[in-house]
C-alpha cells in the first residue's frame, strides 16, 4: 500500500522548528552553567539569555529590558490579565476584565480574574472588534471597583482577521483601561510597533514563528506599570517570573524571530499569493464554498471557510485522510474538535462549521496544487452523498 503524501496546512496551530533555530538550540544545550550562576559559565548563559530578550523585543519594536520570558503564550496570558497590578510600588488594582467575543481561550478564560469579573466585547459581522459596544461598556465601567482591562487580538487565530487594535487602544485609554493585545498569530506576519498600537502589553510565542515549542513571551510598553508575578520564586525575569530560565529554547525562540524580521514584505506577497490562489480554487471548484473575512484585512498566510453541511470534524478527517494536514479552528484542546466560536461571535448559524488553512514560508504552489485536488474529491464525495 502506499503511502499518502502529506501536505503541511496548519502554520497557525505551530510552524515546523526552522533549521536555524534548531542550530541554536543545540548549541545552547552544549552550553552547561545556570543563567544566575556569576562564574563564567553562567555569565555565558546569561548573556545568551539577554541577547535572545533583544531579539525578540526587536520582532515588535519594544525596548528589551520590558520582554519577560515565559513558558508559552498562555502562560503570559495569565501572567498579564490579572486584578492585582503595581505602578511602581503603588498597589493598582483592576476591577474588570473585558474580552472579544473571538479570543483565543487562553485569553477567553480570563486568567486570574473571577469568573464573575469577565465581560465579552461582542464583534461585529465582519469579525471585527465592536468598537461602539467597547465604547458603551468601558462608558459604564465601575471605576470605584478598580481600573478597566481590553485583551484582544492582533490576528485572529482562525480567521486570521486583523483587528482595529489602534482603535480600540484609544478607546480603552480614553476611559482610563490597559490594553492587552494577544500578537500571538500576527507576529512575524504583520510588521508589530508596541508604541504605535499603543497596546500596554503584547503576547508573542515562539513555536508559531518556527522556534521551540514552550517558550514565549510578554512585552510591556513600560517597566513602571507591571502584574503581580504569577510564578515567585528565585526572582528572575528581575522577579516578574521566578524560575530558572531555558536558555535553548530562548535561542530557538530568537534565531525564529530574527527570521521572521527578515524580507517580511517580500514573504508576505509570496505567500498572499498562494492563499489567494487556494481560495480561487476553491471558488472555481463550487459556488458553496464561504470564505470568512476575504471582505476585510487578513494576515496573508490563512483562509477560514465553510462548506454548508459539511460538519468542521467530517472535513478535517476528509482532508486528512487526504493527506492534507488542517484545523478546524484553534488548536488549543487536544484531539478536540466543536463549533468555531469565531463563527457563532461574527452570528453565523452554530451548524456552519469551519476549516483553517494556513500556509508559511515553506508553502509552496505544489502544496496548493495537491490541497485543491484534495478539495475536488471531497466536493465530489460529498455530492454523491
Amino acid at each position: 500500500m502506499t503511502k499518502t503524501e502529506r501536505t503541511y496546512l496548519d502554520w497557525n496551530a505551530t510552524a515546523p522548528l526552522l533549521p536555524a533555530a534548531r542550530e541554536a538550540v543545540l548549541a545552547a544545550l552544549d552550553s552547561v552553567g545556570n543563567p544566575s550562576s556569576v562564574h563564567g559559565e553562567g555569565r555565558a548563559l546569561r548573556m545568551l539569555v539577554e541577547a535572545a530578550r533583544r531579539d525578540v523585543a526587536a520582532l515588535l519594536n519594544a525596548a528589551p529590558a520590558h520582554v519577560i520570558f515565559t513558558s508559552g503564550a498562555t502562560e503570559a496570558a495569565n501572567l498579564a490579565l490579572t486584578p492585582d497590578y503595581r505602578m511602581g510600588r503603588t498597589p493598582l488594582t483592576i476591577g474588570r476584565l473585558y474580552v472579544s467575543e473571538i479570543e483565543h481561550p487562553a485569553i477567553r478564560e480570563g486568567g486570574r480574574f473571577a469568573r464573575d469579573a469577565v465581560t465579552t466585547i461582542p464583534v461585529t459581522r465582519a469579525g471585527l472588534v465592536d468598537l461602539e459596544a467597547l465604547t458603551t461598556l468601558l462608558a459604564g465601567h465601575d471605576k470605584a471597583k478598580g481600573l478597566p482591562m481590553v485583551a484582544v487580538m492582533l490576528a485572529n487565530n482562525e480567521t486570521g482577521i486583523v483587528q482595529p487594535v489602534k482603535s480600540v487602544a484609544e478607546v480603552v485609554h480614553r476611559h482610563g483601561g490597559l490594553l492587552v493585545v494577544d500578537a500571538v498569530q500576527a507576529a512575524g506576519r504583520v510588521s508589530i510597533d508596541i508604541a504605535a498600537l499603543d497596546a500596554d502589553f503584547l503576547i508573542v510565542s515562539s513555536h508559531k514563528l518556527g522556534g521551540p515549542k514552550g517558550a514565549g513571551a510578554l512585552i510591556s510598553r513600560g517597566e513602571v506599570l507591571m502584574p503581580a508575578p504569577l510564578i515567585r520564586g528565585g526572582g528572575q525575569e528581575k522577579g516578574h517570573r521566578s524560575g530558572t530560565e531555558n536558555p535553548a529554547a530562548l535561542a530557538g525562540f530568537a534565531a525564529a524571530a530574527r527570521a521572521a524580521v527578515a524580507d517580511l514584505a517580500g514573504r508576505n506577497a509570496r505567500i498572499g499569493a498562494l492563499r489567494d490562489a487556494l481560495e480561487s480554487g476553491m471558488r472555481a471548484a463550487t459556488n458553496d464554498v464561504v470564505i470568512h473575512g476575504a471582505d476585510v484585512e487578513r494576515i496573508a498566510n490563512t483562509s477560514f471557510f465553510s462548506l454548508p453541511g459539511l460538519k468542521s470534524e467530517t472535513g478535517q478527517i476528509a482532508f486528512d485522510l487526504e493527506g492534507i494536514a488542517l484545523s478546524a479552528g484553534s488548536a488549543c484542546s487536544s484531539g478536540k474538535v466543536g463549533q468555531s466560536h469565531v463563527l457563532t461571535a461574527m452570528g453565523f448559524d452554530a451548524a456552519l462549521g469551519g476549516l483553517r488553512v494556513s500556509l508559511g514560508p515553506a508553502s509552496t504552489e505544489a502544496d496548493v496544487a495537491r490541497f485543491l485536488a484534495a478539495f475536488s474529491r471531497v466536493m465530489a464525495r460529498r455530492r454523491a452523498a
